[in-house]
């Protein structure tokens, strides 16, 4: 096959979802072209690095700073807190 057609294969060989075979089809080819060597192992590297990363962590003090940023600029948030059980029902009038 071309290597036109491998470089299009690139983002799915970093993904891993290459049968086995042609994985090992285009491994043989990045021997003899080192550009396509190269994008394929910086494509897996970082597709691997990606997908080993956990994430922002999200906990009360981002909560407190991102809205701290947001009254800021100006923005009016009311939060949608439940209204207590304990004024459900209002209480009798004593005489």
């Amino acid at each position: 096959m071309s290597t036109k057609f491998y470089r299009k294969l690139i983002d799915l060989y970093a993904g891993h979802e290459l049968p086995i075979s042609l994985e090992e089809e285009m491994e043989t080819a990045a021997l003899s072209d080192p550009d396509l060597a190269d994008e394929m192992r910086g494509m897996r590297e970082t597709y691997d690095m990606l997908r080993a990363d956990t994430g922002p962590e999200f906990n009360e003090e981002t909560n407190q700073r991102i809205l701290l940023k947001m009254y800021a600029r100006g923005i009016e948030i009311e939060p949608n807190a439940p209204e207590p059980k304990f004024l459900q029902f209002p209480l009798p009038m004593q005489g």
